[in-house]
């Protein structure tokens, strides 16, 4: 692992918060992981920059930690504060849809990272297409920034969420394919988005080609 790419992800915290989150990351027993938990989630849920990436910080803290035999202090903390946060998702995008969306990519990236014996979370599972769900509704839809970042996770976290539950995964793909023939007042770029994830799907979890050529020079455009 680069500590360069680590670095470049702690720039914006002051040098206090850069200094523990740098120990966290090699010597996770020396620090207060609690802190170090609530510091990497609290940035998650404001900086999207930061969200999309944070699940690899907190792999790295989890095998540091692993390394040392020291438990796995920061994984239960990370796992708590993420089941707090699940259930104040309606609260959450009530209030502020950017924080919402910086949500759902944060524990997207978490499940992407965090694995057991090479497979994903089990009790991760259900809460994640929980999420998923919720930006497939109807009213969500609507919005473009939840179609972005539900067709972003799809495309990283679909095929493995799939394996995990192929039954919840029909059933989010329906909510989607309704959205996309029967949902009013979408904007062309959702409408784009959603065709695109379902043929992603349908096509294995990839893009031919010539799809790909089509939905890169229409979003470039």
């Amino acid at each position: 692992m680069e500590n360069s790419k680590e670095d470049y992800k702690i720039q914006s915290f002051d040098q206090d918060t850069q200094m523990l989150l740098k120990t966290a990351l090699k010597d996770p027993s020396a620090v207060n992981l609690e802190k170090v938990c609530n510091i990497i989630v609290d940035q998650s849920l404001k900086d999207q920059v930061f969200s999309k990436e944070a699940g690899r910080m907190c792999y790295t803290i989890v095998q540091a930690e692993a390394k040392q035999n020291s438990g796995n202090v920061f994984r239960r903390n990370l796992l708590n504060r993420l089941q707090q946060e699940f259930k104040e998702r309606e609260e959450t995008r009530t209030r502020s849809l950017q924080e919402w969306v910086c949500f759902v990519t944060f524990f997207c990236n978490v499940f992407d990272y965090l694995k057991v014996n090479n497979t994903p979370m089990e009790a991760l599972v259900h809460p994640v297409y929980d999420c998923l769900m919720r930006m497939a509704q109807p009213e969500a839809l609507l919005n473009e920034e939840e179609v972005d970042c539900l067709v972003l996770q799809l495309h990283r976290i679909g095929e493995q969420l799939e394996k995990m539950n192929s039954q919840r995964m029909d059933e989010l793909f329906f909510l989607l394919r309704d959205g996309f023939l029967l949902q009013e007042g979408l904007s062309s770029m959702a409408r784009l988005l959603l065709l695109e994830i379902l043929e992603f799907r349908a096509g294995g979890w990839l893009l031919s080609g010539t799809a790909q050529k089509y939905y890169y020079s229409e979003i470039a455009d």
